[in-house]
């Protein structure tokens, strides 16, 4: 993350005035709380102090607690100011960066800030964690500004691109993008034959009258019917790419083979996201090679010109078992959490009222994971052809943790827990 005023001291970043006055530890204020030294009154809106004041005094009111709110009411329009002023300093490091081929993110600063927010938190009489939660969220809207300002600054060479299944959720997302990249974007998809005529909709594949006018055409279609729609954009020799994002690669290896065979120049590419994400933080694209990997790379340079994408090129043979760990063991791990918890025969409403945190952070994941389509998370395992080895790992894996557990083996616990640990974050 950029230096901002943040990298500065927090309390500078409130008021410039402060500098120099700043008390980690603040001072006592009513009922012995710490009133932070970094917020003088001289520092409030016109008015928020008398206001207080009077409540405190016992002047009459309709309502005692009107007084306090409006006054939050002109910190909180305060607060967007300076925040205002902290994204227009988040831009200009944008910019910088942008014209220097930095890193947006830069992990030791966002550490820093974070670190002087906890040391403040006693001060503002909230828990360290709660404000770390506030400044992680000025600094993701940080992030997000200093994105926009470089795709802002990209490039622009379009070219025209037509999305086969632009309706769809991702098809409408790879539009967004598309376009922000600077392509002219057309769309074919048999949703649109029910709206009015408009240049560049087509109600499906087969009213495009030249595939040749693109310099690529994108399937995005769901995956039982992404075999399909490839033969047919094949059969018509288009000279542009033909680029498909399937989630699981291995259905589509013999009509890929085809098309490559004819000429045509078919790229298989695997958006590791949903059409949720945002533009405005790191894409990971994953590209199963059929060929030479840099050379795809090179094609799709154009295509995905964004200054903040992230394309992992791995070999066609090898997706689909990567993607059975990362795709199809994360599916079912929370899928299984959310069916198992079903056969518990406890109310939901228990459940909640006296959850841990581990069980609502659980519970937030697997409940994303099952407002999904149903159709294509089916799909993401039944077409995976390496599904049963993820399985017999998951059996495998709950076999020993219950054999350690039946026989109170703390070493053996302790040791499994930390291959599983080292396994997630690298560990030596």
């Amino acid at each position: 993350m950029a230096s901002t005023l943040l990298d500065k001291g927090i309390g500078h970043a409130i008021h410039p005035s402060t500098r120099g006055r700043v008390s980690p530890r603040g001072t006592l204020g009513e009922a012995g709380r710490p009133r932070p030294a970094s917020l003088p009154s001289s520092n409030f809106p016109d008015g928020v102090q008398s206001r207080a004041s009077s409540w405190r005094n016992g002047m009459s009111s309709p309502d005692p607690l009107s007084p306090l709110r409006d006054s939050i009411a002109e910190v909180d329009r305060a607060l967007l100011e300076l925040l205002r002023r902290r994204m227009d300093l988040a831009a200009e490091v944008g910019r910088v960066k942008a014209a220097s081929n930095l890193p947006v993110v830069v992990q030791d600063v966002e550490d820093r800030v974070l670190g002087r927010a906890r040391q403040h938190a006693e001060a503002c009489g909230v828990s360290e964690d709660v404000m770390a939660e506030m400044f992680q969220a000025i600094i993701r809207g940080s992030v997000e500004r200093q994105y926009r300002v470089g795709i802002s600054r990209r490039e622009q060479r379009g070219e025209r691109v037509l999305i086969v299944g632009g309706a769809g959720g991702m098809g409408s997302w790879f539009r967004g993008f598309l376009e922000l990249a600077g392509h002219a974007v057309d769309l074919a998809d048999p949703a649109l034959g029910n709206l009015p005529h408009a240049e560049g909709r087509f109600a499906g594949l087969q009213k495009v009258a030249d595939l040749d006018a693109y310099a690529a055409v994108l399937v995005s279609v769901p995956l039982g019917r992404t075999a399909q729609v490839l033969e047919e954009v094949a059969a018509r020799r288009p000279r542009g790419l033909v680029v498909e994002i399937a989630s699981i690669k291995n259905p589509l290896s013999a009509v890929l083979a085809r098309a490559r065979e004819q000429g045509v120049r078919t790229l298989a590419l695997h958006p590791m996201f949903g059409p949720g994400k945002s533009f405005y933080e790191p894409l990971t694209f994953v590209l199963a090679t059929q060929g030479d990997p840099a050379a795809e790379k090179r094609e799709l340079a154009l295509l995905l010109a964004h200054p903040y994408t992230k394309l992992v090129a791995v070999p066609f043979p090898h997706h689909d078992r990567l993607m059975g760990w990362l795709l199809g063991l994360a599916h079912l791990s929370n899928i299984l959490f959310g069916a198992t918890i079903a056969q518990s025969g406890v109310e939901p409403e228990e459940l909640h009222a006296c959850a841990s945190t581990t069980f609502n952070r659980q519970a937030a994941t697997a409940l994303s994971v099952l407002a999904e389509d149903p159709d294509l998370y089916l799909d993401i395992q039944n077409l995976n052809p390496h599904r049963r080895e993820v399985y017999a790992a998951t059996r495998e894996a709950l076999g020993q943790i219950e054999r350690l557990v039946e026989a109170r083996d703390r070493e053996g616990f302790q040791e499994l827990m930390n291959a599983a640990r080292r396994a997630l974050t690298r560990e030596p």
